[in-house]
């Protein structure tokens, strides 16, 4: 595990090359996820890249002793703080990155642009979080507000939220019955995860280090204006990497392996074109709206494999 600044253990992974690995990743995962969430790219940057990815559980989030209790945007960005300190340490010399998936983008995001933030070499986003305040409906911002401060402890399913995470259905389905993934949100949490979000979207004009933002073009969870309002924030400072067939959960859909040799390509060199060309209408698939729903265009298709019998 990982010890937090304040003393708390974090359940952390890694996924490890046998020699001193070419770099080093450190991953934040998204909002009611844990760090599990990258054995999949985990295992292929090992095997095919050389490189070091460490995962913890954030605090409220996985194996932690306070799961589903909302910690606060500064807490989670300490504890990122705190953990590229130590992998600096642990791992003198080798460049070293910050990926966030999600919520995870947010806090990165965030730390990034926080004065004494450790320096790290490069930045990942992945479908980086950035729907805040400033961009929701003042209706659902009202219920927000309400239910936060009324009833902390409400859970909010998410079932009936109409909206496909992803098109990889049997990993949907392991998601499901993982005991350590939060199937019912408190509304603080949903609460603080919104003021996270404006925090990243803010922080997205600071961006300063060499960044790949990664979207799905069919990414049905950041609403299209949430990502354009980044984007317009980063100012074509990062680099935007744009997936045809790619949902919310880049890393983990079917077509994720495209993205893991793109990134790969991106380590090694940052100003390297992506093997897939998923850079070159980036912008362009970004701007197509889907009007107020904020939907893309082209849906997240998830096909359930069909059942014998």
């Amino acid at each position: 595990g990982m010890r937090a600044a304040d003393g708390t253990a974090l359940p952390m992974r890694a996924w490890l090359p046998a020699g001193e690995p070419r770099a080093v990743v450190l991953a934040l995962h998204g909002f009611n996820d844990y760090s599990r969430a990258f054995e999949r790219p985990g295992r292929y940057w090992r095997d095919q890249g050389g490189i070091a990815l460490y995962a913890y559980d954030q605090r409220g989030f996985g194996a932690n002793r306070s799961v589903g209790i909302w910690p606060g945007t500064a807490a989670l960005v300490a504890d990122a703080a705190g953990a590229i300190r130590a992998l600096r340490a642990r791992h003198a010399g080798r460049p070293l990155y910050l990926l966030g998936e999600s919520m995870g983008g947010a806090v990165a995001l965030a730390l990034l642009a926080e004065a004494d933030a450790p320096p790290v070499d490069g930045a990942i986003l992945v479908a980086p979080a950035v729907w805040g305040w400033s961009t929701m409906n003042p209706f659902y911002r009202a219920g927000l507000w309400f239910g936060a401060h009324t009833t902390p402890w409400a859970t909010w399913t998410g079932r009936g939220f109409g909206r496909v995470a992803s098109d990889n259905y049997s990993m949907l389905l392991e998601l499901s019955r993982d005991p350590l993934v939060i199937k019912q949100t408190r509304t603080d949490a949903v609460y603080g995860v919104v003021e996270l979000m404006d925090r990243g979207l803010e922080a997205a004009a600071r961006l300063a280090v060499p960044s790949l933002i990664v979207y799905g073009e069919r990414d049905e969870i950041i609403p299209r204006h949430a990502a354009r309002r980044m984007l317009e924030r980063t100012d074509g400072r990062a680099r935007l990497a744009v997936y045809p067939r790619g949902c919310h959960m880049a890393l983990r859909d079917l077509d994720a392996e495209t993205v893991y040799r793109d990134v790969l390509a991106w380590l090694a060199d940052a100003k390297t074109a992506l093997p897939s060309g998923a850079e070159r209408e980036g912008r362009q698939r970004i701007a197509a709206d889907g009007g107020l729903t904020g939907l893309p265009p082209l849906r997240c298709e998830l096909k359930r494999p069909e059942t014998a019998g």
